[in-house]
Order: structure tokens, then sequence, then C-alpha cells
């Protein structure tokens, strides 16, 4: 894997003032990335821009699972749920050190709106639309085993429960993995490139760009345009086209994180609110549980989003029906998040309702804009969309551009064969969680650099390898310190800034102007706890 810098972004925007290209993707979240990665791996000429940091939108704000949604199967979507689980596949294949497999139960109690049997029928069609390819097929557990292997459960009316696989992933990382990946195809790819403007010639579109780092101009000139703004693209669309009309449902939803040692989950645990069709998940990952998520219609800018009172008081509420006996509190939180769903517009009466599915259409402009769909289909989505381009194209140009390559490893030093036997040698501590987070590449972290310790070399790692440019982007995107923190890693910052001093050659100004960004986005994320 070629390295991915601030020097390679310089080179990149070079190319993106000289050159013309085959397709420039705007949208730097996973569907922007998987569309890059598609059309470069093709063969195509690609540029990504990105206005602020890869998946700093809805793409580091999910549930972090890779899952078929077996609740979607109520709603008749087994189109979707079959192309999700076998995307699920593909994954544990392409990405074996982001995408794992995790057990999950899903306790039924009298009063539950889905009755034992018909969860049951459910669990069955699950495994055959997966074509029984789970890790193991789903078991039906009586209430006296339900609670063996999860005693901190609700005993009162439980009938039972079932366990069944789907997987868990780091949705931030997978994402910068898939930008990492276009740009060894080839793809000019940048990060903190804003969007200003589109204009069309009479074969070619300019996007005019401004680099938010320097406030340079940009222009680009393109054969084609794939827009993939998630849940901006309402208002991206309106500022290029004067009678857009609206695509999104957008909906809001939040995770809470606590540690594992006050809610003990032995695997995931999915509550559904016996009154509606919402779902919440409780994910254990390593010392720490994600609980989530909330799901209501969301009409602010997605970038203003945040948790707040309302939603942490849901969740609590959920938490302590199903726990009854975990004390769980306020108090107990680490961390909370949020993002913005961009599910497509339909006729649904609620946001549980709404569809899962993508939507790919041109606007007046000929621009193609992607939107809605699962996290766990976003390769399917972005071949899809090139699919979709490609027919705009000559016969011949089809054909030169017809074979994808995204079926091959997404990091070509993290194969399954070789991740497998990576972790699987003897390790201790934090050398062992580089080593599972990074499979074989951890090797280039482990590696003695100067007087740096394990975390400035992983540091080193994200500025020479990911495109990291501020400091913020590493505590919130490129590591867990924000969300498994107490203090959310502050205690770090000073050996961190140095790594950045060294190797971007930051200023004292510019550290303390992070610094301050970082408290803000904390003040944003956590302000709801000023209210409690």
């Amino acid at each position: 894997m070629n390295q991915l810098g601030q020097d390679q972004r310089h080179q990149n925007i070079i190319r993106m003032n000289r050159e013309t290209f085959d397709v420039v993707v705007i949208g730097g979240g996973i569907t922007g990335a998987g569309v890059a990665r598609d059309a470069s791996s093709r063969g195509m000429r690609v540029a990504l821009v990105e206005g602020s940091d890869y998946a700093s939108g809805t793409s580091s704000r999910s549930s972090k699972l890779i899952h078929g949604g077996i609740r979607y199967l109520e709603n008749m979507e087994f189109k979707l749920v079959f192309e999700a689980l076998s995307e699920r596949k593909t994954l544990f294949e392409i990405a074996p050190h982001l995408v794992h497999p995790m057990r999950f139960m899903i306790p039924i109690f009298k009063e539950s709106r889905v009755t034992f049997f018909k969860m049951g029928l459910g669990m069955w069609l699950y495994d055959v639309l997966s074509l029984f390819q789970a890790p193991e097929i789903h078991r039906k557990l009586p209430a006296k085993e339900t609670l063996s292997a999860q005693s901190e459960l609700k005993s009162n009316n439980l009938v039972g429960s079932y366990i069944y696989y789907d997987a868990y992933m780091d949705d931030d990382r997978l994402t910068i993995e898939t930008v990492r990946s276009a740009a060894q195809f080839g793809a000019a790819v940048g990060n903190y490139l804003k969007v200003q403007g589109v204009t069309k010639g009479k074969d070619h579109y300019i996007v005019d760009v401004v680099d938010l780092l320097n406030q340079t101009q940009i222009q680009i000139r393109t054969k084609q345009i794939i827009s993939c703004t998630g849940p901006w693209t309402d208002i991206f669309g309106s500022q290029i086209e004067n009678n857009w009309k609206k695509r999104l449902r957008p909906t809001k939803g939040i995770h809470l994180i606590f540690p594992r040692k006050k809610l003990p989950l032995h695997q995931a645990v999915v509550m559904g609110a016996e009154k509606s069709s919402r779902i919440i998940f409780g994910i254990p990952r390593g010392d720490y549980v994600i609980v989530g998520t909330t799901d209501t219609d969301y009409q602010s800018d997605p970038g203003t989003v945040h948790s707040e009172k309302a939603d942490v008081d849901y969740l609590l509420q959920v938490l302590k029906s199903y726990f009854p006996n975990s004390n769980v509190t306020v108090n107990d939180i680490m961390s909370s998040y949020s993002g913005v769903r961009p599910l497509v517009k339909d006729d649904s009466d609620t946001p549980g309702k709404t569809s899962r599915e993508h939507l790919i259409f041109k606007d007046a402009m000929g621009i193609l804009h992607v939107t809605g769909g699962k996290y766990t289909t976003y390769r399917k989505m972005a071949e899809d969309a090139v699919k979709l381009l490609l027919n705009d194209l000559p016969y011949d140009k089809r054909f030169e551009f017809k074979n994808s390559k995204t079926l091959e490893p997404i990091n070509d030093l993290v194969t399954e064969n070789g991740y497998r036997e990576f972790i699987s040698h003897d390790r201790n501590g934090e050398e062992k969680k580089l080593a599972e987070r990074y499979g074989p590449e951890a090797i280039l972290i482990m590696r003695p650099q100067g007087d740096y310790n394990l975390l400035q070399r992983e540091v080193a790692f994200h500025i020479e390898n990911t495109m990291c440019l501020n400091i913020p982007d590493y505590y919130i995107r490129r590591s867990n310190l924000f969300l498994y923190h107490r203090d959310h890693g502050l205690s770090k910052f000073e050996e961190i800034s140095r790594v950045f001093k060294d190797k971007l050659s930051y200023t004292d100004k510019q550290i303390g102007d992070d610094l301050n960004a970082l408290h803000a986005y904390i003040k944003k994320e956590m302000g709801w706890k000023t209210s409690q």
C-alpha cells in the first residue's frame, strides 16, 4: 500500500488542476470512497474531493455493524436483506482486519410485538437469504438458557431468545482504507477540498473547488460527475440546480458508550422497543459497550447534529427496561456520538419503516447522485453507480472499463489468510491490539522510530498513510481516543501534538487552534451533560 500523506495530497491537487478526468467523485464518505475505488480499479481517471475529513459525516457515526438487517424482513425487503448478507460475506474476505463476526441475541418477551414463533420464522429466512454463509446458523434458547447466556437480562415475562451471527466493523477506518485503495488504483484524492460550484460545458464539466487549508482555488475538468454527499444531497443539489426536488428523509441517530464492566454483555443484544419497529443494539467492543441507535426525523444542517438529553434519556430508558439490575445511570456514559442517515424519501409514517434501499439518479445537469442505502451494501451501491455511468460512454470505452477489481482485498497487505496467520502470533497488550486492528501493516507501527512511544508511532502512521492533517481528526476518526476515554484522550494531547510538530511542521498556534477545535467538538457532542 502506497503512502498517502500531505505530500501526496499536494501532488494530487497538482493533478486536479492539470488533468482531464473521466469522473469526479464529490464526497469522501463510504459511498464516495467506494465509487472512487470501483471506478479507478477499472482504469478510469478519477478525482475524489471531500469538503472535510474522510468519513467525517454519517460514515463515522454508524452502529459500526455489517449486517443484513433482520428487521427489514418485517417490511418484506427480501432483496435488500439478501444483498446485504451477500456483501457481508464479501467484506469478511476483502477487509478481514476491519470486519469481524459477532454473536447476537434477540430476547423475546410475552409482550413483544413479534412473537417467539414469528421471530423463529424470521431467523430461518435470515439464514436462507445468507445462503447459510454465517459463521453458525441461528439457535433457539428457552428462557432458562437465555438467562444463563446473559444473566443481567430481565427475567419477567421472558419467553426465550434467538442467537444468530452478523458482524461488527470500524466504520471510519473502513472508509479511509477504501480511499487509500482508490489512491492505490490511481485516483487523485483529497480531503478539505470543498466544491463551490459546477459549470457544464459542451462535452465536460468544470468543478470549482477551494482548498480549505490555504484558501487557494482549484478547477477540475471532468467528463462526468458522481455526487455522494449523503445527508447533504438535497443541500448540494439545491446549490447547483434551481428547481431541485428533495429526495431525502434525513433521520438522526445517536449512540452511547459505556464501560463493559458496568453493562457486562456477553454478546450483542438486540432490544426491540416493544411498541414500535425501532431496534436498539447493545454491542460489546473490548472493554466497552456501544448502545444505539435512535431514529428520528432531522431537518437541520447535518453538520450541526449532536446528541441531546431526550435522545440520551430514551436510550437509558430502554437499557433499564432490558437490564433492570444493572443500575446503569447517566454518570456511567463515557461518550456519545450522533449522525444523520440519508434515507430516501417515501410515504412511510415513521422513520423506522422508511426503506434502506439506495437511489441512483441523474439531475438536470446530467450529474449522477447516489444516496440512501446501508453501510453494508456500499460496495454494491458503488458498482451500480459506476455501471450506470458507463452506459453513457461509447461502446469501446464501456468495454475498456468493464472489469472492476473491488472483490480484491481493500488493503493488499491484508489478505484473509495472511491476517489470520499474523494475529495468531504470540503478542501482548498494545501490540496485540495493533495486530488485530491493522493486520500485517501493524509492523510499520511496531517498528522503532526515534524515541517515539507506540501511540506516537501510530499517530505518525496516520499522518503519513491516511492523510490525517490535524489533531482532532486523529482523535475522532483515526483512533478511539474520543469515544473510549473518560477525558476523551486529552491527557494524551501533548505527546500526540509533538508528532504533528515533527511530521507536519506544526506551529504552537496550530497546536493551540487544534486543541480549541477538539474542546469545541467535545462540548458540542457532550453538551447534553450540562442539562442533566
